[in-house]
């Protein structure tokens, strides 16, 4: 091989490598494909939730615990997968996960107890699933700029993708053979399928390497909005944890609360899987808008809009009426999420990304953790689910007065400064 022909190939290959390439759309494709694979990890457990109560003989909220766990550990792993990724690269972290996952749902499968059933989903299935979220999410951001608010709305439905296709045949396989077995049965697709999605995501970003991408250097000012960055950071935070404990309650509980008002959990599994489906159109209408109007504005429509829906849900019981309160909450509020990690990009360098996006996103699962032990320990003290939905609307309202804060700033002179 001449030297005309090495720097030939070297020069088409930095020309694959660059963002909005041709290999950067194949590269969301896969990362999409593993992203709604692994996502079972957040949907499994909710589903799973009426059969584990049953079989170990715990109120609602104990048996709540293993989701929360698992968000936890999930948030947490989030964080050290993206700061793995940072350093080596997303696909070292994949292939970790596909095999933790596996090895987290065999061993949840042989559960004794509710105890040994929450360490199992939590300590393993929860971190191991991480990867297939905040780290993919982060990952993709760096691969694209000009059409970086779709391109991060298509990887981040992933996650309703894995929410629309998994309750239905989670719950399927429970009906049929148990939920022991449908563990099992979990733990080799996952595997089987995730490993050969990773080789795909091997190479690496150009933009970890300069800073000097399509971003303007204003984004990356030492005071992002007139404030400094972990001001900046801590605030996204805070506004992750509030819009998902709102964001929760229907998401967790929907099967549950299907279930307590004579519906049955297979209609509840439903709900969920519309629910999550119409998700996946609201995040990608949403990041076609943002790409618009910018992150900011997004995350105020779509917290508006999940108010809207959690206020309708208190007074209809009917089951037409829950599948097309359900349909809303999904076209409302799937746009919330990736708006984080759009801003994210907008005020911070690529080098951070992977920490960065996965700090604010690890709150968003916090949220979802808190929030679905809230909902369950005030059912239990009430009864009902009418005051969890108001917990969920206070919640709300803060998110709301953050996102309101944010773009009040937009004003601010320091924000230009640097």
């Amino acid at each position: 091989m001449t030297l005309g022909d090495t720097t030939g190939h070297a020069a088409a290959r930095a020309a694959r490598s660059v963002p909005e390439s041709r290999y950067a759309w194949v590269r969301l494709i896969a990362a999409l494909a593993l992203s709604a694979i692994g996502g079972v990890g957040m949907w499994s457990v909710i589903v799973a939730l009426p059969a584990v109560q049953a079989e170990f003989g715990v109120a609602r909220s104990a048996a709540s615990l293993p989701y929360t766990i698992s968000m936890i550990c999930f948030g947490f792993g989030g964080i050290v997968m993206g700061r793995l990724a940072d350093r080596y690269g997303i696909f070292v972290p994949a292939v970790g996960g596909a095999v933790v996952l596996g090895l987290g749902y065999a061993i949840a499968s042989q559960a004794a107890s509710l105890w040994q059933f929450v360490l199992a989903q939590g300590l393993l299935v929860g971190v191991a699933s991480s990867v297939a979220f905040a780290p993919m999410v982060a990952d993709t951001s760096l691969w694209f700029t000009r059409r970086r608010g779709i391109a991060v709305a298509i990887i981040a439905s992933g996650s309703y993708l894995a929410g629309t296709v998994w309750p239905p045949v989670v719950a399927h396989l429970i009906q049929r053979d148990g939920w022991r077995r449908a563990y099992l049965d979990i733990a080799v697709f996952c595997v089987a399928t995730m490993l050969p999605l990773a080789l795909v995501l091997r190479r690496r970003s150009p933009l970890t390497a300069s800073s000097t991408s399509g971003d303007s250097v204003g984004a990356w000012s030492s005071r992002p909005l007139g404030m400094s960055p972990a001001a900046l950071q801590a605030l996204l935070v805070l506004a992750g944890l509030s819009c998902c404990v709102a964001m929760s309650m229907p998401q967790v509980h929907i099967v549950a609360y299907s279930s307590d008002l004579g519906h049955g959990a297979g209609r509840g599994a439903q709900m969920l899987s519309l629910m999550l489906g119409l998700g996946v159109v609201s995040r990608l209408a949403s990041g076609w808008i943002c790409d618009r109007i910018g992150g900011r504005l997004t995350l105020l429509l779509g917290s508006s809009l999940q108010a809207l829906a959690l206020v309708l849900f208190l007074p209809i019981h009917g089951l037409v009426g829950l599948y097309v309160v359900s349909a809303l909450f999904g076209l409302f509020q799937g746009g919330i999420v990736p708006s984080y990690a759009v801003i994210v990009r907008e005020f911070f360098p690529p080098e951070d990304a992977g920490v960065r996006i996965s700090t604010v996103l690890m709150a968003t699962v916090f949220g979802m953790a808190l929030g679905g032990w809230m909902s369950g320990a005030i059912f239990d003290l009430t009864g009902s689910y009418h005051a969890a939905f108001l917990n969920g609307i206070l919640w709300n309202v803060l998110n709301i007065s953050i996102a309101v804060g944010l773009l009040r700033r937009s004003t601010n002179p320091l924000e230009q400064a640097g």
